[in-house]
Order: structure tokens, then sequence, then C-alpha cells
């Protein structure tokens, strides 16, 4: 691992976590399981597991598991907030430092925020060679840009897109 302080979980172990969740949650009488990856790592197998899963089970599985849509929706939020900043791959930038402030601003360490490179970074890249290989920091992005209102307006944005979501599918089902 890159980075100290990184935990990794295989992409193996993080399906058969959801695999088992999923069938406890049906076990238990769960109409509806809402599949919902924040990290980039985690969409491709959420994604991939979910339809099997979903096959196997009573409940009605619902993924929301568009990372594109996800890290539109993160810069949305900054753009609510009035951040005009706007990051292709997002990683303990502006977006998830704002968001970790929404949610306690003890947890940000600000004295030593660090940017990290900004503008069109390779996701290919990064997955072939590593965060090492394009930040020195593990930061993608600009943290100082961040502010505990945008958080505050990421998640408000995020929940309320993924609310309708998960409305149109209950209500398809």
């Amino acid at each position: 691992m890159e980075f100290p302080g990184t935990i990794t979980v295989p992409p193996e172990t993080l399906m058969d976590m959801i695999r088992s969740y999923c069938r406890s949650l049906d076990e238990h009488g769960f109409e509806y399981i809402v599949l919902v990856p924040t990290h980039g790592g985690n969409f491709g197998p959420v994604t991939t597991v979910a339809p099997d899963i979903a096959r196997e089970l009573e409940a009605t599985v619902i993924t929301l598991a568009d990372l594109d849509e996800h890290m539109a929706l993160l810069n949305e939020g900054l753009d609510d907030a009035g951040i005009e900043y706007d990051q292709d791959v997002i990683h303990a930038g502006a977006a998830e430092t704002a968001m970790v402030l929404a949610i306690d601003e003890g947890l940000v360490r600000t004295e030593n925020i660090e940017p990290g490179p900004d503008g069109d970074i390779s996701p290919a890249r990064l997955l072939s060679a590593g965060f090492k290989s394009i930040t020195e920091n593990g930061v993608l992005g600009d943290p100082t840009r961040a502010t505990t209102e945008a958080g505050e307006a990421i998640f408000q944005n995020v929940v309320e897109t993924y609310v309708e979501h998960i409305k149109t599918e209950r209500d398809a089902a």
C-alpha cells in the first residue's frame, strides 16, 4: 500500500461481504436493499456483484453505482456552495474534505492540508501505476477550497438525487 494508514480490501472480499450483507437483510425480511458505493475503487465490484445477488434474493436490489454521476454530484455540490471547482477524479480534494468538515470539523487537520495535482488526471494510469505515480501526498485536487457549507451542499445534493433514484426504482418494481 502506497500511503501510511491505508486499508485495502480486495474486490473479491468486498463482493463476498456484499453478498453476505444482502443475504442477511433478505433473510430478515427487507423488501429493498440499496447498494451505494462512494469510493471509486468500489464501484466496479458493486456493479459486478449486484445482478447475481439480486437474482438470488426475494428483496429488490437497487444499485446506485454510476461513478461519473457520483463525481458530478460532488462537483455540483461545490458549485451550489459557490465554489467554482471541477475535478474529474476526486481523492481527498475539495469535495471529500468538505464532506468531512460537514460531518465533524474536528476530524480535519486544516494546518496539515496540502494540495495535490490538479486538472486532467488519467484514471487508467491511477489503476495501472497507482496513486504514487501521480501524487506524492495521496491528494488529487485542492482541499484548501473546502468549506463546511460546501460539504453540506454536497450531502444535500447526493441525498436528494439518490432518494429520487430509489423512489423511481421502487415504484417501477
